[in-house]
């Protein structure tokens, strides 16, 4: 059985509910207008990256392309639809058979990116392709910003294993989603049992302080545990005295005691302390297991602690304080007409404030240096010069709205592409400290056509 393709409940028949009112109205008005067939190129972009963040990570792609896959208007959806007066009944007739024809491009997934790259690019009608945008965004946001954090984390912790459990501190659907890009992003496990049925992400767990204070005494609690799990479990230690629970667990246990979690407290000190503890005890190979509300910085500061593995949950599901990447969708080039064939036409938004784009259908490389280090990230449009053909980053998703061969990858893939990935940028991409994408972006022909 392939777990991935057995989904989870959601709480509208379809993804095409996922998706805001005004994507319906325009396609009503463009039907109207006679816009609606006119070929068209939108693009997933962000402007800037959060504050002090290096670089971007590429996550949820596999998502987009089951959301285009289930993206249709059944029956109770145009009821809906109907009821509300959204939109008109020639509206309603076009959607009842809306699929996707069109071709999507994209950023591999676990891909690096940077200010202005197009990490994604979708092309058909105008018709099919506006009411992708909120869907597209939606996913690509939540997981690129959760993935970037865990990128951020895992190289933080170095060769320590990364567990996510954060759950319990977000959206439950969300979760599942957050659990994927974490694994993406470098983590080697989760708690999230919805995540390992969904997409087979390893899980781990045993016990919380409520099994410890049901029982009548630690040590009841900690041979109950050692008893149905083994000694290779791990013992939740500062319930109350850290250095009481440390040798009662070692005398329930054994020396052969899996691992040890801490909670609470000045982590770095009890992680000594314990870590000594355990060693007088004989216990020199149990593992100790650290969390409480880690971060990136935090795990950076554990760096010299004897910790094993580390926990992270709220940090994680929110971004570490971003929780969107700030990607946008916009229309960067269309037919001059509905005719098939008709050449296409830069466009592009030109209001103040920040908020302005940049027209053309646009390629994407990185350029390196003479080490292989990424240097640059160079956007274009027209033709790719013959030195960057080999570093193209967009590869082919989606065709005449079928998903290619190759676009669906699994899990651990992605985890290794994203490790190749950050292991080409400059050093200086996983300092911690406040600074400008790692490297600049450049544009080539910007203008010249699409």
């Amino acid at each position: 059985m392939n777990t991935a393709d057995l989904g989870l409940p959601v709480t509208v028949p379809s993804t095409a509910l996922f998706t805001d009112h005004y994507e319906l109205t325009m396609l009503q008005a463009a039907l109207s207008g006679g816009t609606a067939e006119r070929r068209s190129v939108f693009e997933v972009f962000t402007r800037r990256l959060p504050d002090g963040r290096r670089y971007g990570v590429v996550a949820g792609t596999g998502r987009v392309l089951d959301a285009v896959e289930n993206f249709r208007f059944d029956g109770p959806v145009l009821d809906f639809l109907r009821e509300k007066n959204v939109v008109d009944g020639r509206t309603l007739d076009r959607l009842a058979g809306y699929r996707f024809s069109g071709d999507i491009w994209g950023y591999p997934e676990g891909e690096v990116y940077f200010p202005g790259s197009p990490i994604m690019r979708v092309e058909g009608s105008f018709a099919e392709c506006v009411l992708l945008e909120t869907v597209i965004l939606s996913i690509l946001n939540h997981d690129s910003a959760i993935a970037a954090a865990a990128s951020r984390m895992s190289s933080a912790a170095g060769d320590r294993p990364l567990i996510e459990m954060g759950a319990r501190r977000t959206h439950e659907l969300a979760a599942v989603a957050a659990s994927r890009a974490a694994y993406v992003g470098g983590f080697a496990s989760t708690s999230d049992l919805a995540a390992g049925f969904r997409y087979n992400i390893p899980t781990v767990g045993t016990s919380a302080h409520a099994f410890t204070l049901v029982h009548d005494s630690e040590r009841d609690a900690f041979r109950a545990q050692v008893d149905s799990l083994g000694a290779g479990t791990t013992l939740l230690v500062d319930t109350y005295d850290v250095a009481e629970a440390v040798r009662t667990a070692v005398e329930v246990a054994g020396p052969g005691l899996g691992s040890v979690r801490i909670d609470s407290g000045d982590l770095l000190l009890v992680a000594h302390r314990v870590r000594q503890q355990l060693d007088e005890l004989g216990a020199t190979g149990t593992k100790i297991t650290v969390t409480s509300d880690l971060d990136e910085y935090a795990i950076a500061s554990l760096a010299a602690a004897p910790v094993d593995s580390y926990g992270v949950g709220t940090q994680l599901v929110t971004g570490s304080g971003h929780p969107t990447a700030s990607m946008v969708y916009k229309l960067v080039a269309r037919a001059e007409s509905a005719d098939t064939g008709a050449p296409l036409v830069p466009v592009a938004k030109r209001s103040t404030g920040g908020k302005t784009s940049i027209g053309g259908r646009k390629w994407a490389a990185r350029r390196l240096d003479e080490r292989g280090v990424a240097e640059a990230e160079v956007i274009g449009t027209g033709q790719v010069p013959e030195e960057l053909v080999d570093r193209q980053l967009l590869v082919e998703l989606v065709k005449g709205g079928e998903v290619t061969a190759t676009a669906r990858e699994p899990l651990d893939r992605l985890r290794e592409r994203h490790a190749a990935a950050r292991a080409g940028l400059p050093l200086s991409a996983t300092q911690l400290s406040r600074g400008e994408p790692v490297i600049p972006t450049e544009y080539l022909h910007l203008g010249s056509g699409s």
